[in-house]
């Protein structure tokens, strides 16, 4: 049976997409068999591989909402390997027409269980909200994943998280575990982001990752041409970085990593500076030190 790991974090713009995005190609390229889940009425997982949710007919919605069987909308993606369940605008109201369901709350519980045995990983790709769609994608999990971005206003959202994910454990989830911590956006030429990762490495230890992200102009145009970072620049340091976490993210399982195949030979990268699928996403985005890459 796969495991199931939500990514999570209540508050906004830390990365979280971008993880799910990235961290599941990364793992795929490694052998694994992967499922990405799009929960977030934004849609931007299912964007980021390349779907125009403007032209979808069906969504995780039907699923989660309706009787639509998880497995008659799984899509395929560039990867080799990994499938996506994308989401749609329906998703902003389905936590008001949740309501009324009875055990609403295992309603993606019951939903994953047609399909685990055929993945090694699924990726539960949550909203920016503790509503009910993301207690839905805790109790359906098997471990969380929690990106922090390295600035302050993140340490506050944490405390709230951890608080959410005990309830979860108390009331729905007896088993649920933290995966781990992944620093996200981390950029080591400003003191702020050195003080925030040192906080964190404080008080979590052992579950914050070795590997950190970077902040990276790459990573945040990746999306605007609807392609993981490993298919759109893979030489830059953001795709070093979550090939590094993909790979440790497979030791801590105790699986070691195939070597990753070099990317679709169909798959052309734009040159710097051209337009994308929505133009660039990341005009004026600081990078890491060393560079925009």
């Amino acid at each position: 049976m796969g495991q199931t790991v939500a990514c999570a974090n209540q508050k906004g713009g830390v990365g979280k997409t971008t993880t799910v995005v990235n961290l599941a190609t990364y793992l795929a390229l490694a052998g694994q068999r992967i499922l990405v889940l799009d929960l977030d009425p934004q849609g931007n997982a299912t964007s980021g591989f390349g779907l125009d949710r403007g032209t979808l007919e069906r969504s995780i919605y039907d699923a989660v909402i309706a009787d639509a069987t998880l497995g008659s909308l799984i899509a395929r993606t560039a990867v080799d390997g990994l499938s996506l369940v994308p989401a749609s605008i329906a998703l902003a109201g389905a936590e008001v027409e949740l309501a009324p369901f009875q055990r609403r709350e295992r309603r993606l519980a019951r939903l994953l269980g047609e399909v685990s045995d055929a993945y090694d990983y699924i990726f539960v790709d949550c909203p920016p909200s503790l509503g009910l769609l993301t207690v839905n994608a805790l109790t359906a999990a098997d471990a969380v994943l929690i990106p922090i971005q390295c600035e302050y206003y993140a340490l506050e959202g944490l405390t709230q998280l951890i608080a959410t994910i005990n309830l979860v454990r108390d009331h729905l989830n007896p088993a649920l575990a933290i995966k781990g911590v992944v620093l996200t956006m981390y950029d080591a030429r400003t003191n702020l982001s050195v003080e925030v990762k040192a906080e964190v490495r404080r008080h979590l230890g052992a579950a914050v990752f070795e590997t950190v992200i970077p902040r990276s102009v790459r990573l945040s145009e990746a999306p605007s041409y609807g392609l993981p970072i490993a298919l759109y620049r893979p030489d830059s340091k953001g795709a070093d970085a979550y090939q590094a976490l993909a790979a440790e993210f497979l030791g801590r399982d105790g699986r070691l990593p195939a070597a990753a195949p070099a990317p679709p030979a169909s798959v052309t990268t734009p040159p710097p500076g051209s337009p994308g699928r929505t133009g660039s996403a990341a005009a004026g985005v600081a990078d890491g030190p060393g560079g925009a890459s």
